[in-house]
């Protein structure tokens, strides 16, 4: 257990007490969510002048003394795995590995074994647990997408990674062979995606008022009569946006089952390339590479006009 305590100063008066305790956790690297700090109050683990009834949205007064109580963590029911893994990088705040195609990111109904969080469990000692089902996880990539992905070791470095993918100002490259010739050197993709109306496990691009608005970049790097070889980059973030993007504009990705035709080839022809962002201690701009998975540049030499 970690006890903490501070004291409201004349400059914070009138705060709302999870407000101040978000500033006051990002400030010692205490790892807490505004929605965790929310759930230590509702559950009596923070205290103001000794009372356990203080409210979120108290608002704070001089020399009101608060007290923050963290618990041990409770150790997780997930199974360490020996799955081998490829370290990019490393240090005490994250890691960088390269996904391997076929690898499921966290446990789902079906998938409680056998997946990126299983592995990661058995390579490292720390990481984070803001999500206690999704340890270290702070985005993913789909299971038959390879690639750089960014690990968590700690809540705050967790917490400040997720803050930069929701402001979307995480740089992110995928390469991708699609079907068909593209027309155009360079272009830019903008279709609102939602859940697909029938196939509830698929998206769509969709404009109804539910649909959430959706950008991707693209840039061709090589054409043949059949394929096309392109750089992506997407500007927002919706579950299977490169891929819908690219079936909705007649280029499927080639081997995508979902959203294109089955048997094209031994795989999805996606991968995150590059992968750059703030990091969360240095505060320096950092970013990784993957190279070019060789079946991609076999299957364009093979098709070459």
């Amino acid at each position: 257990m970690r006890e903490y305590t501070l004291k409201v100063s004349k400059e914070q008066e009138g705060r709302r007490l999870d407000l101040l305790l978000s500033a006051f956790s990002k400030e010692h690297n205490l790892g807490l969510s505004r929605t965790a700090i929310q759930d230590l109050i509702s559950r009596e683990k923070i205290t103001v002048k000794d009372s356990f009834r203080a409210k979120a949205h108290y608002k704070v007064k001089p020399a009101d003394k608060i007290r923050i109580i963290i618990e041990d963590k409770v150790k997780s029911a997930l199974k360490a795995e020996k799955i081998p893994l490829e370290i990019i990088y490393e240090d005490k705040d994250l890691a960088v590995i390269n996904k391997p195609i076929g690898l499921v990111v966290h446990p789902a109904p079906g998938n409680y074994e056998h997946t990126l969080v299983n592995a990661l469990l058995a390579r490292f000692k720390e990481l984070s647990d803001i999500n206690p089902q999704r340890p270290g996880i702070v985005h993913r990539l789909d299971k038959d997408t390879s690639g750089v992905m960014v690990i968590a070791k700690n809540n705050s470095s967790h917490l400040k990674l997720s803050r930069q993918f929701a402001e979307h100002s995480i740089k992110r490259k995928y390469v991708a062979v699609v079907k068909g010739k593209m027309k155009f050197d360079e272009n830019v993709i903008e279709a609102p995606i939602a859940r697909h109306a029938l196939k509830r496990e698929n998206m769509a691009v969709n404009f109804s008022t539910h649909a959430r608005y959706a950008k991707t970049y693209y840039r061709t790097l090589k054409r043949t009569d059949a394929l096309s070889l392109l750089q992506l980059e997407p500007f927002t973030g919706r579950t299977h946006q490169l891929r819908v993007h690219l079936a909705f504009i007649g280029h499927p990705v080639l081997g995508d089952k979902k959203y294109g035709k089955s048997g094209e080839f031994r795989r999805l022809a996606l991968h995150a390339q590059a992968l750059g962002f703030i990091h969360p201690s240095t505060g320096k701009f950092v970013e990784f590479h993957s190279s070019l998975p060789q079946a991609f540049l076999d299957v364009m030499r093979k098709n070459k006009a």
